[in-house]
């Protein structure tokens, strides 16, 4: 097998990816004509296929950059395929986040690919590597609350409405978890290269636990507060409004049945 054909098979799009993007298809468009029986179902499926597919652009984006980076090895491990069973850490990265959002509707930061740090050179690069995997969710967050900034949400089902403002919901969440600078989250990551020999040997014993610290910070009440006053104000900057946001939030949970009550639809 030929070098070029062997780079090609490392960036083939993975079936699975495919299957996935075809479910968040499939399941958007049956929110959007309200052609299904059972429209918190539809939604429930679109905002989790989406989300995953969202997860998957994320590593994505931290491989690429790895690639164009320095590590050649990259594509080996599989991350340029966009198949979310070949992550380093498939149940930090896939699994943990999508019962987060089905169980606590939060969009919580994934595990890191695998980059072979000794290969890259230059600080701002390993910089960019950890910051690329959140500016993948911004860049979705930006592209799910297009119709609501450019004010073009005329024609746009309300029910689908609902789902892109509960999808950018979790999307910005992500982000900014991810961006926090706390061992083993992208924002340390980003800082960790301009830190002294001496502080990251101090820190290193600690990042495998960051991500649960961050976790179990959450659930302080004073900390959860601020937390979500941030989330809630970037929001309304993305011209999301909080009801849009909350009634995604309840049509997506299906089974509580409270979203026709609240939100006027069946």
């Amino acid at each position: 097998m030929s070098t070029t054909t062997h780079r090609h098979d490392e960036r083939r799009i993975s079936p699975v990816f495919l299957a996935i993007l075809a479910v968040m298809a499939v399941t958007g468009w049956a929110v959007w004509t309200d052609f299904a029986a059972l429209p918190g179902l539809a939604v429930f499926l679109f905002v989790t296929a989406a989300w995953i597919v969202s997860l998957c652009l994320h590593e994505y984006a931290h491989a690429r950059t790895a690639l164009h980076s320095g590590d050649i090895t990259i594509g080996a491990r599989g991350y340029l395929t966009l198949n979310p069973l070949a992550y380093t850490h498939a149940v930090l990265s896939i699994i943990l986040p999508v019962l987060f959002v089905i169980l606590g509707g939060i969009g919580l930061p994934g595990g890191a690919v695998f980059v072979d740090r000794g290969r890259v050179h230059g600080r701002w690069k390993h910089s960019l590597i950890s910051v690329a995997g959140p500016l993948a969710n911004v860049l979705f967050a930006v592209v799910c609350t297009a119709p609501f900034w450019l004010d073009a949400l005329d024609g746009v089902p309300t029910a689908f409405q609902y789902a892109l403002a509960f999808l950018a919901f979790l999307q910005v969440t992500a982000a900014l978890l991810n961006l926090l600078p706390v061992p083993g989250l992208d924002g340390y990551g980003v800082i960790e290269p301009w830190l002294s020999y001496g502080v990251k040997r101090q820190v290193e014993p600690y990042a495998p636990y960051g991500f649960f610290v961050v976790i179990a910070l959450l659930f302080v009440p004073a900390v959860n507060g601020a937390f979500f006053d941030v989330i809630d104000g970037l929001m309304r900057a993305l011209g999301v409004p909080e009801l849009s946001r909350a009634c995604g939030s309840e049509m997506f949970r299906f089974w509580q049945g409270s979203a026709p009550q609240i939100c006027g639809v069946g």
